[in-house]
């Protein structure tokens, strides 16, 4: 009922969600013709890799032509990039991933152009250029303002000099932007966009996000899309606090990443305290239906997982176990699954994927365009496929058992009390189907604990509980004529950095 109506106010019919997604960086992933760089064509040949992971959708870090290494300053948004393949490669690509019931979604970098791009270089030459007015000039200088190499001015530029904002105070600017999502939607086959630093669209004075004018241009933005292509979907990032995040809806972009859910879930299990996970996770949940936001562990513009967890595969598989039993379209970055390290600066992030015990990991036969990890003979996939109790498959199992319960897919999640901050316990439930989720983050064993929960927990009666990940079973479990869950010790003993996932089975 919600999400229906949330439709009819948006005018559209809800997107079909994802189950997980992915994300990849195709310069790191696969390289196809020996080059040492990433390409669509290695991409496209292990797509059958993403395919067995089980997820349903990729989001593509972007593809159109640039002259970096990571791509967020275009210079043509109608091309892709040259050392990726062709748009044709590009296009084999989307059908390749199509026929495997996988969705594609790429990056769409709207706030900025490159310097380089032609746009601004005729704005820089010429005054009384057309494009003048698409990028953002001043007399003097100030904060993010660069000189212009041409005359004496400052042109705009919030990240860097390299990256100059484009004006969206000029309708052309948006107009332009709408084109290139058609583009990207209608002739290259895209199921959508995540749309890169949205929240620093228009500036108002020393205001340099989320300003009115910023929710104005995304309210277009998100509503074009919406009516070009009404099962698209389109992710914002809104690196910022709950409160601002939740400002971006409901009519704006489908969905944004829950930052804090990815920070607090990462503090829980640093510090072996569950701490205000649940209440961030309720607060998502309360405001907005699950395919309306995101949580994810790490992306390309933090410090890895495995190195955030010092290393410690017991927490970095504790850490994948509550992130894909959380409500929300769960993201996954590249090289997560196995455990690939990774800090600062942002090449080491991004580094290329290992795939097997070789001196380019499998990568290349080339040599690869950047340096891969210290650990490449130790964490790969041909190793980690192998081992059943690996990382990998853990998350192979965790996807699939996602997407087979549909409590875990779109329940709610009802935090249950535990009477102990170490141990993390909360139901999944829909309508017709259960889970119960029961942690310990901290580093030593727990023992008798009980778990209880408000009225409505689940449907009364008695529960038998099936371990979806394997091992022991649960004591089967009673649910009084509340809903309510009273006292109930699902084990003896809790394992220090180990997760459960039930499903309740009457």
């Amino acid at each position: 009922m919600i999400l229906a109506l949330l439709a009819l106010l948006q005018g559209t019919p809800a997107p079909q969600h994802a189950n997980v997604c992915y994300e990849v960086f195709v310069r790191s992933f696969y390289d196809g013709n020996g080059d040492g760089i990433g390409d669509l064509p290695g991409l496209t040949k292990k797509l059958d890799y993403i395919a067995d992971l089980g997820v349903d959708c990729v989001w593509l870090m972007p593809v159109a032509e640039s002259p970096s290494y990571h791509g967020y300053d275009v210079t043509d948004y109608y091309k892709v990039e040259h050392d990726y393949g062709t748009n044709g490669d590009f296009k084999a690509f989307v059908g390749a991933a199509h026929r495997r019931r996988i969705k594609v979604l790429v990056d769409l970098v709207l706030n900025h152009t490159s310097s380089q791009h032609p746009w601004f270089q005729e704005a820089l030459r010429d005054s009384t250029s057309r494009h003048r007015n698409w990028f953002l000039w001043s007399k003097t200088p100030g904060n993010n303002w660069h000189k212009s190499p041409v005359r004496d001015e400052y042109y705009f530029g919030l990240f860097w000099s390299g990256m100059p904002d484009l004006n969206y105070n000029n309708p052309a600017v948006l107009a332009e932007m709408k084109k290139v999502a058609q583009f990207w939607l209608k002739d290259m086959g895209v199921d959508g966009f995540r749309l890169d630093a949205v929240r620093h669209l228009i500036e108002e004075g020393d205001q340099v996000s989320n300003t009115p004018g910023t929710h104005a241009v995304l309210r277009d933005f998100g509503g074009y899309v919406r009516q070009v292509a009404p099962k698209s979907y389109t992710i914002g990032e809104v690196w910022d606090s709950t409160g601002a995040i939740l400002s971006y809806y409901p009519d704006q972009l489908d969905a944004y990443f829950a930052f804090p859910v990815s920070e607090a879930l990462l503090g829980a299990v640093r510090s072996g305290k569950a701490g205000d996970l649940l209440p961030t996770i309720v607060r998502f949940q309360s405001a907005e239906p699950a395919w309306r936001w995101a949580p994810f562990q790490r992306n390309h513009d933090q410090t890895r997982t495995m190195t955030a967890l010092n290393d410690d595969s017991l927490a970095a598989k504790l850490s994948a176990t509550i992130l894909l039993t959380l409500p929300g379209v769960p993201f996954v970055y590249y090289g997560e699954e196995i455990g690939m390290t990774g800090d600062k600066p942002d090449e080491r992030l991004r580094t290329p994927m290992q795939w097997e015990r070789a001196p380019a990991a499998g990568f290349t036969e080339g040599k690869p365009w950047e340096a891969l990890q210290p650990d490449s003979f130790t964490a790969n996939v041909a190793a980690q496929d192998r081992d059943t109790t690996s990382l990998l498959n853990l998350y192979r199992r965790l996807i699939h058992a996602r997407e087979e319960s549909s409590a875990l897919r779109n329940g709610m999640l009802v935090p249950l009390e535990t009477g102990n901050d170490a141990v993390l316990a909360y139901v999944r439930r829909d309508s017709s189907h259960v889970a119960l989720v029961v942690a310990n983050l901290g580093g030593t064993l727990a023992e008798h604990v009980s778990l209880s929960s408000p009225d409505g927990a689940a449907e009364p009666g008695r529960y038998a509980l099936r371990n979806l990940l394997g091992g022991p079973s649960a004591q089967n479990l009673l649910v009084g004529d509340d809903g309510r869950i009273t006292d109930y010790l699902p084990l003896p003993a809790i394992a220090p950095h180990t997760a459960y996932v039930f499903e309740l089975i009457r």
